[in-house]
This record gives C-alpha cells, sequence and structure tokens, in this order.
C-alpha cells in the first residue's frame, strides 16, 4: 500500500506542476482520457468484460451536457452531473441487454449498441449531426468561479479526475471490487459459493459507465465541444489500446497509457498520414517489449502491484 500511495502522490505532483511547463488543454485532454480509460479499466481489468461500445457512454455525456450548457443555460456543475446521469442511465438499459452474454457475444452486442448510438446522434437535430455543438459555454462554477479562466479550468478538472480516480481504487479495495476478481479469475467457483455474478458484472458496468460518462461530460467543457467523435466505435478501440498500453488490471497503468496515446496524437500529428504508421510501429514495439504493460512490466520488476 505505500508504493502505492507514493505513486499517487508522485501523480498528483506531476499533474499539479505539468501545466507550468506543458499547455494546460493538452494536460486536460489528458486526464479526461485518462478517467475514461480507469473507467475502462474497471470493466475489463477487474470484472473480465471486454466493452467495444464505451464510446457511447463518454460522446452521450459530452452531448447531453453540452446540451444543457449550452441551449439550457445551466451552469457547469449542473450540466457535468446531467450529462454523467444520462451515461448512467444509457448503461443501466445497455446493461440490462448486454451483461447476460460473456465473452466475444458481450463485446459484439456492445458494438452494436454503440453503433445504434452514433447513427442517432448522426441523426437527431440537437447534435447538429457532423458539426456537433460547438462553442459550449464554460460558465461559472457555483455561481461565482469562473471557468473562462484557464488555470481555473484546469484544476477543477484535476481534481474531478482526482475524485474519479480515488472512487475507482475504493471499489477495486471493497469487497465488491474482491468478489469482481474471483469472477474475473474463475466465474463458475464464485457462482458455486454464493454470488450473484450477473448482478456484480452488472453493477460494475453500469459504474464504468457512469465514471466514463464524467470524463465525457467534463471534456465537452474543456473543449467547449461535443462531436460525433467522441462517439465513434473508433474511441472505444483507443481507449482498449490506452488500457492495454498501460497496463490491463492495473490501478495505475490507464493513466500512463491515456497520457502515451494523447502525446502520439499531438506531437506526431505533424506526420500527416505517415501518422498511423509510426504509431503501429510504436504499438508492435511496446506490445512486444511490455507484454503486461508499462505499468505492469514496472510492477513486476519490483514485484508489487501498482
Amino acid at each position: 500500500m505505500r508504493h502505492q500511495k507514493i505513486a499517487f502522490l508522485l501523480m498528483l505532483a506531476i499533474f499539479a506542476a505539468a501545466p507550468l511547463v506543458v499547455y494546460p488543454v493538452f494536460m486536460m485532454k489528458v486526464m479526461c482520457f485518462a478517467l475514461f480509460a480507469c473507467a475502462f479499466n474497471l470493466l475489463i481489468g477487474f470484472g473480465g468484460l471486454l466493452s467495444f461500445g464505451h464510446a457511447m457512454f463518454l460522446g452521450t455525456a459530452g452531448y447531453a451536457t453540452a446540451h444543457a450548457a449550452k441551449m439550457w443555460g445551466w451552469p457547469p456543475e449542473v450540466a457535468i452531473l446531467f450529462g454523467t446521469f444520462s451515461a448512467f442511465a444509457l448503461g443501466i438499459v445497455t446493461g440490462l441487454l448486454a451483461i447476460r452474454r460473456q465473452g466475444i457475444y458481450f463485446a459484439m452486442i456492445t458494438l452494436a449498441l454503440a453503433q445504434m448510438i452514433f447513427f442517432f446522434y448522426l441523426q437527431a437535430p440537437f447534435t447538429h449531426g457532423e458539426d456537433g455543438i460547438q462553442s459550449v459555454p464554460r460558465g461559472k462554477l457555483l455561481g461565482f468561479i469562473d471557468l473562462s479562466n484557464i488555470w481555473i479550468m484546469y484544476f477543477t478538472v484535476l481534481v474531478i479526475f482526482m475524485a474519479g480516480f480515488l472512487l475507482i481504487y475504493r471499489v477495486i479495495h471493497s469487497p465488491f471490487g474482491q468478489v469482481l476478481k474471483a469472477i474475473r479469475e474463475n466465474e463458475p467457483r464464485a457462482i458455486s459459493l454464493g454470488y450473484d455474478t450477473t448482478h456484480y458484472k452488472f453493477m460494475a458496468y453500469v459504474l464504468s459507465a457512469t465514471l466514463a460518462g464524467l470524463a465525457g461530460a467534463t471534456k465537452s467543457l474543456v473543449f467547449q465541444l461535443a462531436s460525433l467523435t467522441d462517439v465513434h466505435w473508433t474511441m472505444s478501440g483507443e481507449v482498449v489500446l490506452m488500457t492495454l498500453l498501460g497496463g490491463l488490471g492495473t490501478i495505475f497503468g490507464p493513466v500512463v497509457g491515456a497520457l502515451i496515446i494523447i502525446t502520439m496524437e499531438n506531437y506526431l500529428a505533424q506526420l500527416g498520414a505517415w501518422v498511423t504508421i509510426v504509431q503501429g510501429a510504436i504499438f508492435v514495439v511496446c506490445v512486444l517489449t511490455f507484454r503486461r504493460g508499462v505499468v505492469g512490466e514496472i510492477a513486476h520488476l519490483l514485484k508489487k502491484p501498482l
């Protein structure tokens, strides 16, 4: 536990000091996607459920928050809560349809549901199609904290990320989290011990969807935009890469994975069409070199969980 506390304090210090040397909006993007990846890791890394449709929660919360803030004039904290609740509701509906399936069947159902949501947002009038919801006002937090100030916005995002991260950490180390790990390792045995595994998996799915929604809601205010990109299937694939690259089933792995992927996207963009080839080569090297992910390999060397 001591090494995990040190890792957490180090992560907090890096994020707190980063905007002094790195563009703050870039770091806010990293934190939003880090929370998204941590939420996804809760489902696959500790519940053993691979979802290919997690982008629908990120995008749904983004659209709901952007619409509430721009069209209804809601304050940012209420708009974010509304977006997060929208992802929570969608998680319940889709979870009831998908959670009783396992393996590739579960993954394909989530992908199909996500594609249905994508085409709905493509046609829905309030999303403005391919243009998205633009110029979303950040507003004033609690009525007096002006989020148009880049520093205030940054530390607001930092607080949201840390709150989400600590919630996931607490869930993982709770009796609920231990049952999830048992289901991941040997579901028939968990059933034989009297656990309703479907109920536990459903709860993990909804919680993961809600936290992914929190990331999407925050991101829409950071960029003042909600677009189809966040709900497209490629975004679901991207979060899988972040989790695998950082370390599946680790606590800090998704954060590192998100940092690596977002850094590559931003600083390799100047390569144009070659960027996908370079990214592919880097992924191949990382997979061959770090089979447990970056953090997974570090934890293996230290022989301590991270």
